[in-house]
């Protein structure tokens, strides 16, 4: 398909937009309007769809086709190519139709004769409403400029749906009436809480009233102008002192700085203002380009740069309609509960974080740059809620489970009441932890078992004191070089460290060395990609790699610990060569300051994370070097069931508390206890209260998790007889079950465990 020797884009579009504002029924246009466009491009065919209620796409008007099938042919969405198209919003180009797997034959089209096919979904605020598909006799491939045209030309048709005219707004009742029923999305929590609140949409969608410019210069100057304000705007929130809380993401911030200024960005909308497009026309065409290929892409990295990209395109669509505010702009609802298709972390800044309580996202995934800016600031966010933007309205009631991974939205009266009793509880349950802070961590028959915090920034140490915490057993050092544009110097490693070490007081820190690489990059670093980063060049095998690193970090962490008790553990170890090596630097680096009259530490600790299966298996060549071994059971259990705990679709399909799982724990568990080396696990799994049960039935008596886990575990085990625990578990752990959940569950219930 080609455009004809009667004119390019731009005069195709005028003759279009001429024949919308004609004489003629809205059908009458639209029939002129597929002859004018099959005429133009040389096509054979020219047909539009529209959708109709039920979700049923009807042959609106064609030119080339079978004309008595106009408003009799019709197709459910997901069925057939054009039904396809309109599911996944998608541009769909074949040069042989009948060949795909997909395709759907409609006798009464006469449609047999033709081969290739290519089409493009209408789309109107936000919502596919129709297809507009051409095609032609020969077999031949559609190229991404014939792609755009007709990219461009749905953007003109999408008005005329628009105006209500060709399909009677009173049908879609029944379909309208529906998306007012309850709902609920089973998503993907990306950062946990519980929240109830008001819908409030994240991105009131700027309408392009003007699609064809009349001065393309003038266009350009408008984009420019608007480019400008766009990068002033975001200078602007980076520089601003508000943005402290959330420092440790800015880093995340300044890669999206990169973005604003990405010169092929700005070229391929200059290029769609020179094929006769507004600016607004030119951005939204640039960002239906971006959508299509974050559909075709699944590297989760890049589907995310996608993702920044669409967030720049909405901001500068409102910078070029004088809108440049999002609702954050608006006076937000006390309990506000944002619903958004994605987002950017700059913009979750701009809102007032005292009444934003909750976010709800069609895209997003636990590694995205607004799930990471969202749990450092406290907000449960609910992802992979699909087209939940077609359902909600403003001012719906939502209810946001950031644990479980669940969203409803117009929740009925019984659920809502429901939850609000649930949220009361956890209230009462908070104060009723923060009582238990200065309890003692002892179970019924009288074992001690110690609760450490995990933390990585100084805004985490208040949290000590709060919980009644045993000490830090897990203190993430790379968070610092991470958030930093360059290499943190010495003298601001000692001083977070010193700092530390001073909120702790008495109680012991673990410090874990730099685990960087793989999915954790420094901004600083050149890396290369990897195909299973988690597998890859990361943690000790980097440090040993670039020992200067290493050397630069120990020097610091002796250096802050002078005169007090220094706990250090290196992660990822996968043989006991590694950490052989690696406390040989560490021994070097004493040395070196004993020369140098330095004080030391008093005493020096040094231990392993163990998150590789392979090193369970070396205990007892490894135990006689350790001081401790902290188990990292995110690592260990995803590497021990293969399974990406990332990874929405196996993240959930083995169970932490499957027999085999615990039976390797308890052998690791009583090996080091039987070598007198003190073990504790410092992963997720600590957290919860019933895995923390099972944990300390097969022998640990220290763990480390999240603050807020702190009271929830404590006071499962101050309910807990690990005499009883340990023998039932005993009597399961040889079992044929696949998980072990529900009997522990039972046990909890059966003897009053709080779990």
């Amino acid at each position: 398909m080609a455009m004809g020797a009667v004119g390019g884009p731009r005069a195709l579009l005028r003759r279009l937009r001429e024949v919308m504002a004609g004489p003629g029924s809205a059908q009458d246009r639209l029939d002129r309007i597929v002859r004018n466009i099959a005429a133009n491009m040389v096509a054979d065919v020219c047909s539009i769809y529209l959708m109709r209620a039920g979700r049923r796409l009807e042959l609106f008007a064609t030119e080339g086709l079978n004309p008595d099938a106009v408003h009799k042919a019709t197709l459910r969405v997901g069925e057939g190519l054009v039904g396809t198209i309109a599911d996944t919003a998608l541009p769909l180009s074949l040069p042989d139709a009948q060949s795909h797997p997909k395709f759907a034959y409609l006798p009464e089209t006469g449609e047999e004769i033709y081969h290739s096919l290519v089409g493009v979904p209408i789309i109107r605020a936000g919502r596919v409403v129709g297809v507009l598909v051409a095609q032609n006799r020969t077999m031949r491939e559609y190229d991404e400029d014939e792609i755009d045209v007709m990219q461009t030309i749905a953007m003109v048709l999408a008005e005329l749906v628009g105006q209500g005219d060709l399909v009677d707004p009173a049908e879609f009742s029944e379909s309208e009436a529906r998306r007012r029923e309850p709902y609920t999305y089973d998503g993907v929590g990306l950062a946990e809480g519980l929240a109830m609140g008001v819908a409030v949409l994240h991105e009131p969608r700027v309408a392009v009233e003007r699609l064809i410019a009349e001065d393309a210069q003038a266009e350009m100057n408008r984009l420019g102008v608007a480019m400008a304000s766009l990068r002033k705007r975001i200078d602007a929130m980076l520089a601003d002192q508000d943005m402290v809380p959330a420092g440790e993401h800015r880093d995340v911030l300044e890669t999206y700085r990169m973005f604003a200024h990405d010169r092929g960005w700005r070229e391929k909308i200059e290029e769609a203002i020179r094929s006769g497009l507004t600016a607004e026309a030119a951005v939204e065409r640039v960002q239906m380009e971006t959508r299509a290929r974050m559909g075709q892409i699944t590297d989760p990295y890049l589907r995310e740069r996608l993702s920044d990209l669409e967030d720049l395109a909405n901001r500068l669509m409102r910078h070029l309609a004088g809108k440049t505010e999002t609702a954050a702009g608006d006076v937000l609802p006390e309990e506000a509960i944002l619903v958004a298709r994605s987002m950017g972390p700059a913009e979750l800044l701009d809102y007032d974080r005292s009444r934003l309580k909750a976010v709800v996202l069609e895209e997003g995934s636990p590694t995205s740059h607004v799930a990471i800016v969202a749990r450092g600031l406290g907000i449960p966010v609910v992802g992979g809620c699909e087209r939940v933007l077609e359902r909600v309205e403003p001012g719906d009631i939502a209810v946001v489970d950031g644990d479980t991974g669940q969203a409803i939205f117009r929740p009925t009266p019984e659920v809502a009441a429901a939850f609000s009793e649930n949220l009361l509880i956890r209230v009462e349950r908070k104060a009723e932890y923060a009582a238990l802070r200065d309890m003692p961590a002892t179970t019924t028959d009288g074992i001690d078992v110690k609760l450490f915090m995990n933390a990585g920034l100084t805004v985490d140490l208040p949290h000590l004191d709060e919980t009644g915490a045993a000490g830090i057993g897990l203190f993430r050092t790379e968070l610092q070089f991470m958030v930093s544009s360059t290499m943190p110097r010495l003298a601001a490693q000692i001083e977070l460290y010193a700092h530390v070490l001073n909120a702790a007081g008495e109680r012991p820190v673990i410090f874990r060395t730099l685990d960087v690489g793989g999915d954790k990059v420094l901004p600083y670093m050149v890396g290369q990609r990897e195909e299973n980063p988690a597998l890859g060049w990361r943690a000790i095998r980097l440090v040993l790699d670039r020992p200067a690193l290493l050397r630069y970090q120990l020097r610091a962490l002796l250096i802050a610990a002078g005169g007090r008790t220094l706990s250090v553990m290196f992660p990822m170890v996968a043989d006991v060569a590694e950490f052989r090596q690696a406390r040989q630097i560490l021994e070097v680096e004493r040395r070196r300051l004993e020369r140098m009259g330095q004080t030391l530490p008093v005493s020096i600790r040094v231990g392993t994370m163990l998150e590789v299966p392979a090193l369970a298996y070396q205990l007892p060549a490894l135990l006689p070097l350790v001081d401790f071994i902290s188990v990292g059971s995110n690592d260990l259990l995803q590497f021990f069931f293969a399974a990406d705990r990332g990874n929405p679709k196996v993240s959930g399909r083995y169970d932490l508390l499957a027999p085999s799982a615990l039976k390797l724990l308890r052998d690791v568990c009583a090996a080091c206890t039987a070598a007198g080396v003190s073990i504790s696990l410092c992963g997720e799994m600590a957290g919860r209260p019933l895995e923390a049960m099972a944990l300390i039935g097969l022998g640990f008596r220290s763990i480390s998790m999240n603050a807020v886990s702190i009271g929830p575990v404590k006071a499962m085990l101050r309910s807990l007889d690990v005499g009883q625990c340990r023998a039932y578990i005993d009597t399961l752990i040889e079992g044929p079950d696949r998980t072990l959940r529900g009997k522990l569950e039972s046990f909890a219930r059966d003897h009053g465990v709080r779990i």
